[in-house]
């Protein structure tokens, strides 16, 4: 019914939680929204710009945790 995350995949035989390839995406996709944020300015109003920077990484890989493996 639902697709299932495979528990590992198999990169030239060594096997890597199924969870990487997502964890790299969210890393990718954090690096271009921090970059955009910087370049605007937005971390100048923020109180602790590392927290904010963290927050912001977990939000974008528990959405697509949530939105690829239902």
């Amino acid at each position: 019914m639902f697709p299932t995350m495979p528990r590992e995949v198999d990169f030239f035989g060594v096997l890597l939680p199924g969870v990487l390839p997502v964890f790299l995406a969210a890393m990718l996709l954090q690096l271009v929204l921090d970059a955009a944020l910087s370049h605007v300015g937005a971390y100048r109003n923020s109180w602790h710009p590392a927290l904010v920077r963290l927050c912001m990484f977990v939000g974008i890989f528990s959405a697509l945790l949530v939105t690829l493996y239902n």
